[in-house]
């Protein structure tokens, strides 16, 4: 008779390699190594960084989960539980930081420290210790894959974004002042979570190079950000748009692009865009030559007329000329200046009045409508104008929405006047101010702004490489 004793059925039985997920970290199908021989368990990881307060300190870490799949990076966040010496069986000892997450295995799950360690050249992307395994798991060291089996197939679908959790982000806001904006930016972001961190566009400088490109800032490299938030003044567009590049080159999510601001700044390349695109806007026209002042007003229209400045921001260098004399006159100065300006027909409909309509991730979020001061045909609020909640049509909202699509924004202010052949689109602000349209409307937009910067920042799916054995 065989007195060997019958294995519990409450056991959970693991072999020497399972299937496992870390669903806090966004992994819902990852291969372990299961070592009794280890204490700590650990999981391949690069780009190993701190952020966060000293009292709550973070790590941003990715994870390649697929060995021989470099294509695909979970990028993770977790808090920081301990930093601890761990000796590898080869003898070497290495400095790690230690983090808590869930362990799944089959229906069960439960609470382990991980450690943090490159084990790219390690078969396994990760290892389970001995103080990951529960009391009630025996080990089956001759066999694997005891436990359900899953597949790397989830990867490569909209699942893999829908199982990332929402994580606290290392945020940097590019602005050169203390506004409003800018405040709110930080207080928001903070108050979900995440690490948020102001930059002086103009005190960065960049390493350029094929291999590692990088922002420098203060005499440092610039860590990885999950997202950057441009706020950059027209005055140091050029440089401004240059920095972004940078960090469009290594891979960090940019709320709006440098293409995008770059458009939106140079008035004339923005009106001939907005006319590619079919969008509809006042007559405007453009010429170089003095000569050609009388040809040029009749392109627009009948008086009045605006004449801009190209360089024109929040209402100034902007003219109303309401006689055909006194056009030519401006017209007249502005070339003396040697000055670059466009003539636009006056909308006179509009009686002073426009609409802000803010679009944030392909969406109108938030609309105003703006009055000019007393006397004063231009409603920017910098310059007295006040302003108060609207509601749009369907046809103002589209104009607004077809607007920040050709300009590639994820976040546009786009100002649009009421005529009576339809909205038309006076300008696309790539940094719109928050202070005004958050009064108005009593809506919080720099909330609406962070809940598409963390739906962007989910990992991407890969595609499906067919292999002989995906198991």
């Amino acid at each position: 008779m065989d007195d060997q004793q019958e294995p519990n059925p409450e056991m959970i039985r693991f072999g020497w390699e399972e299937w496992v997920s870390l669903p806090d970290l966004g992994l819902p199908a990852m291969r372990a190594k299961v070592d009794t021989g280890a204490r700590t368990s650990a999981l391949h990881a690069f780009d190993i960084e701190t952020f966060g307060p000293a009292s709550t300190p973070k790590v941003r870490f990715t994870v390649h989960p697929v060995p021989g799949r470099e294509d695909l990076v979970i990028p993770c966040s977790a808090r920081i539980v301990d930093r601890r010496n761990v000796t590898s069986s080869n003898g070497e000892t290495e400095s790690r930081y230690v983090i808590a997450s869930t362990l799944r295995v089959g229906e069960e799950s439960w609470r382990i420290e991980i450690t943090l360690t490159d084990r790219s050249t390690m078969a396994s992307r990760m290892l389970l210790g001995r103080e990951a395994l529960k009391d009630h798991i025996t080990i089956v060291a001759t066999d694997r894959f005891q436990q359900p089996r899953l597949s790397y197939d989830v990867y490569t679908t909209a699942r893999v974004r829908q199982a990332a959790p929402n994580r606290s982000l290392r945020v940097a806001v590019l602005s050169r002042e203390d506004n409003y904006s800018t405040r709110r930016m930080v207080e928001e972001g903070e108050a979900r979570g995440h690490t948020v961190e102001v930059i002086d566009t103009t005190r960065c400088y960049m390493a350029i190079n094929a291999l590692s490109p990088e922002v420098h800032y203060d005499g440092k490299r610039l860590p990885r950000y999950d997202a950057v938030i441009p706020r950059i003044g027209a005055s140091v567009t050029s440089y401004g748009t240059a920095v972004i590049r940078q960090f469009e080159t290594i891979g960090t999510f940019c709320v709006n692009g440098s293409e995008g601001i770059s458009a939106s700044r140079d008035k004339l390349y923005a009106h001939q865009l907005m006319a590619r695109h079919k969008i509809g806007m006042p007559n405007t026209a453009f010429a170089a030559s003095p000569k050609d002042t009388q040809s040029l007003m009749r392109l627009v229209g009948t008086a009045p007329m605006i004449v801009k400045l190209l360089e024109s921001t929040q209402g100034k260098g902007v003219v109303l000329a309401e006689t055909k004399k006194a056009a030519e006159s401006v017209i007249d100065a502005f070339r003396g200046l040697k000055a670059n300006f466009l003539v636009q027909d006056f909308v006179k409909e509009a009686a002073g009045e426009d609409i802000r309509c803010l679009v944030v991730g392909g969406k109108v979020v938030a609309a105003m409508k703006r009055t000019g001061a007393e006397g004063d045909f231009r409603s920017n609020l910098h310059r007295g104008g006040s302003a108060k909640v609207v509601r749009i049509t369907k046809e103002e909202r589209d104009s607004a929405l077809r607007a920040a699509r050709a300009f590639k924004l994820n976040l546009a202010g786009v100002d649009l006047l009421r005529s009576e052949s339809g909205p038309k689109v006076l300008e696309v602000n790539s940094s719109p101010g928050f202070e005004g349209i958050e009064t108005a409307t009593k809506k919080n937009i720099a909330g609406l702004l962070y809940e598409h910067i963390e739906a962007k920042v989910r990992p991407t799916p890969v595609k499906r490489i067919v292999s002989d054995d995906d198991s």
